[in-house]
């Protein structure tokens, strides 16, 4: 089931940035999803699959967006890791 969310955006907006609305939306979306997978919201396979495109395609605009996909510091990584 999907739902679909309404946003209001002037028009001016979409003039200034000289955006379609429906590429707009898709620009809104991503960030959306890229937002809520950095917080810790979203897991990268619900992101991609929201946005319809592969995870490793996500993986990458996200990394190009600034997301830090292997954030844990050396402590973390060894508590992690001693049981294996």
């Amino acid at each position: 089931m999907n739902a679909t969310l309404e946003i209001a955006c002037p028009s001016e907006l979409l003039l200034g940035l000289r955006e379609e609305p429906d590429h707009f939306a898709r620009i809104v979306q991503e960030l959306a999803a890229i937002a809520l997978f950095r917080d810790g919201k979203l897991s990268s396979g619900m992101a991609a699959a929201w946005l319809g495109i592969p995870r490793v395609e996500f993986l990458l605009l996200a990394m190009r967006e600034g997301c830090e996909l292997l954030s844990d510091t050396p402590a973390e990584f060894a508590r992690e890791t001693a049981p294996l």
